[in-house]
């Protein structure tokens, strides 16, 4: 094969970057990570009865954190992935949810409103396979397509 015939095979519209966008996928990956490390901060303070005000305040911003980077990446799969719906309504699903699970957290640790946790904790592995499918799903390729 000639050099010309390999650069034709690997590049063009079909290899364009069909399974995303790098911002989006960086984006996405550290909201991600957020979200996994929520719960691990959480299971810091969620055991015993006294809460550590120092944990409980590393939760409440990294959730903050973690909604910046979610809003930041509903904005990017808007820009540069709009044709894949199912990134976009993902997306922005998570960052919904999100915001309700920062509500919920705020009136938890605010109003001292513990049975709210039976709601909280629920939606949190919701929002943990919400951020898991999204990385997979932007990785895949497969695409939502509107035209």
């Amino acid at each position: 094969m000639t050099q010309n015939s390999t650069s034709a095979r690997t590049s063009g519209p079909s290899s364009a970057p069909a399974r995303g966008n790098p911002v989006y996928a960086i984006l996405i990956g550290l909201a991600t990570l957020g979200v996994l490390l929520q719960g691990l901060w959480a299971g810091i303070f969620l055991e015993g009865e006294h809460r550590p005000d120092k944990w409980v305040n590393v939760h409440a911003r990294g959730a903050e954190v973690t909604i910046v980077l979610t809003v930041l990446a509903f904005v990017a799969a808007l820009v540069w992935l709009r044709h894949r719906r199912d990134l976009v309504i993902g997306t922005a699903v998570l960052a919904v949810a999100l915001f309700v699970e920062a509500y919920i957290g705020g009136r938890i640790t605010d109003d001292g409103n513990d049975t709210l946790t039976a709601v909280h904790v629920p939606l949190a592995m919701a929002v943990m396979g919400l951020a898991v499918w999204l990385p997979l799903r932007a990785r895949s390729g497969r695409s939502a397509r509107v035209d």
